[in-house]
C-alpha cells in the first residue's frame, strides 16, 4: 500500500522560498500522478500543481505568476514543490496526493493522501 509523507514545511518570511518534499513508501511512484494541495484555516482545499507519471505538469494556482515549480525524482521516489515569493496568504497546510497515471485538481479524485506539512509565512 502506497504511503505519502510530506516534509519541508516551516516558517518563512514574506518573499522567501521553500521546497516541500513528498516521499513515497510501500510502492513506487513511477505510475502515479502526484498533486500538491493546500488548505488554509476556514478555507477549502485547493489544488496547486500536479505532475503525471510521464512528467507532464500542470499548475492550477496562479499559473501566470510562475511562483510554483513541481518536479519528481523517481530514483528517490519523491516529488518536490518549490514555492517562491511566499506571501502571508500562502500560509496553509500543504498536502501531497496521488492517483494512478494522469493529473487531477479535484481532491475527491485522490486515492492517496499525505498527512500534510504546515507552512507559515510571517515576519
Amino acid at each position: 500500500q502506497l504511503q505519502l509523507v510530506e516534509s519541508g514545511g516551516g516558517m518563512v518570511q514574506p518573499g522567501g522560498s521553500l521546497t516541500l518534499s513528498c516521499a513515497g513508501s510501500g510502492s513506487t511512484l513511477d505510475l502515479i500522478a502526484i498533486g500538491w494541495f493546500r488548505q488554509a484555516p476556514g478555507k477549502e482545499r485547493e489544488a496547486i500543481s500536479c505532475i503525471s507519471k510521464n512528467w507532464a505538469y500542470t499548475h492550477y494556482l496562479e499559473p501566470e505568476k510562475g511562483r510554483f515549480t513541481i518536479s519528481r525524482d523517481n530514483a528517490k521516489n519523491t516529488v518536490y514543490l518549490r514555492a517562491n515569493g511566499l506571501k502571508p496568504a500562502d500560509t496553509a497546510v500543504y498536502y501531497c496526493a496521488g492517483r494512478p497515471l494522469e493529473c487531477f485538481d479535484d481532491p475527491t479524485e485522490v486515492d492517496y493522501w499525505g498527512q500534510g506539512t504546515r507552512v507559515t509565512v510571517s515576519s
